[in-house]
């Protein structure tokens, strides 16, 4: 193989989730930097590949990154796994890979599961916009005040929690949030007991609460993001319409109002219709 750094995605539970490219790569490299050789060797195992490993995690990027790259540029080529899901993604493996741009080291991505993702594409919530957030803070101070900046936020918000902290942290989005702010609990994703729940953030907080088993596992959080307020103009032609359907009919209103605010006649057409339904 041609000597650079693969980035390896991993399944996140299901392990016939790793596809073919990852599995050549992984049989090919001449060395697999794991985030845990011991929790990744369940992978190899299952899928016959017998490629050493290395363990690079947070505790020792720092320093092992240097000879990593080192290998790479004597002509060994070198896989990075985390212990699931796309490295990088709240896991290790930034710094390696800073490093290795900087060297000018080819570093190539082979995609697959990712936690996040997978959950946002089930959670039937806007996904058009979002944005990752991570783990909250483990404190409660802090994880409020994270929240606090967070409660504007329009876009979808993605969350990574642990089976000890979930209850605390739908106790805290919820407070902060609002209880009626729609979102979807995502637990043990591709596992044997995977559950995919979609209410508001209060219907969450009581199943965690009243059910143990809720509260064991892997957790992705998402919520819906708060609604953008309505823009003034929008609130002026609502104004101006309303009072304009009192003398005239619907048409002639939209297009009298669409005169006076140089706004568009089918978009207050519309706006009026829905008016006249609300009476």
């Amino acid at each position: 193989m041609r000597a650079c750094l693969y980035i390896v995605a991993t399944p996140i539970g299901n392990l016939a989730d790793l596809s073919q490219r990852a599995l050549d790569v992984l049989r090919s490299v001449d060395l697999i930097a794991a985030e845990d050789t011991r929790h990744s060797a369940r992978l190899m195992q299952a899928h016959g590949i017998q490629t050493p490993m290395q363990a690079l995690h947070e505790h020792n990027e720092t320093q092992r990154s240097e000879a990593l790259l080192a290998q790479i540029d004597a002509g060994r080529s070198i896989a990075l796994i985390s212990d699931a899901g796309t490295p990088l993604i709240s896991d290790p493996g930034y710094t390696l890979v800073r490093a290795a741009h900087q060297r000018g080291i080819r570093v190539v991505p082979i995609p697959g599961a990712c936690a996040a993702i997978t959950a946002l594409s089930v959670a039937g919530l806007p996904s058009d916009r979002f944005c990752f957030e991570g783990f909250l803070p483990a404190k409660a101070n802090a994880r409020e005040q994270r929240l606090q900046v967070l409660r504007n936020e329009p876009r979808t918000l993605i969350f990574y929690e642990a089976p000890h902290r979930i209850e605390a942290a739908l106790e805290a989005l919820a407070q902060v949030f609002g209880d009626a702010r729609p979102a979807t609990l995502a637990r043990e994703l591709t596992k044997t007991y995977e559950t995919i729940v979609q209410a508001d953030l209060a219907t969450l907080l009581a199943l965690v609460r009243n059910d143990p088993d809720q509260r064991k596992g892997e957790f992705v959080l998402i919520v819906q993001g708060c609604p953008e307020p309505e823009s003034p103009q929008a609130q002026d032609d609502e104004t101006l319409l309303r009072v304009l359907l009192d003398y005239l009919p619907l048409k002639q209103a939209a297009a009298a109002a669409a005169r006076l605010s140089n706004g568009r006649k089918n978009q207050l057409y519309e706006l009026g219709l829905k008016l006249q339904q609300k009476q």
